[in-house]
């Protein structure tokens, strides 16, 4: 029927407009296992799966990156390595690990 709402076919909050080419990844975030495109960043990576980068310290609202291009400081993850890099300006890459909670990271460590 043309009045009923179109089914959600993605579950995160960036969709891609147009399909990327490049190798297939996988990576982990927060202990869960997700695929990206080589050349994906990782604020695209949690986007396009339902993530978000970090709760607010003030109310635990969620945080999902503010200007998308390495200014803000609002897109801070840390990495398996114990590396903190941002997630809008580092690129994804095969097996890395990925932790949008510090204090997660440090307890597995």
């Amino acid at each position: 029927m043309p009045d009923e709402p179109k089914q959600r076919t993605h579950k995160g909050q960036f969709v891609r407009a147009v399909p990327r080419h490049g190798a297939t990844l996988r990576l982990t975030i927060d202990r869960d296992t997700v695929e990206a495109v080589e050349g994906d960043s990782l604020l695209a990576v949690l986007l396009l799966n339902g993530r978000v980068v970090r709760h607010l310290e003030f109310g635990g609202a969620p945080r999902a990156g503010f200007c998308l291009m390495g200014a803000c400081q609002d897109c801070w993850v840390s990495l398996g390595d114990g590396d903190r890099v941002r997630a809008c300006t580092t690129l994804a890459a095969n097996e890395m690990v990925v932790w949008t909670d510090p204090q997660k990271a440090h307890a597995d460590a």
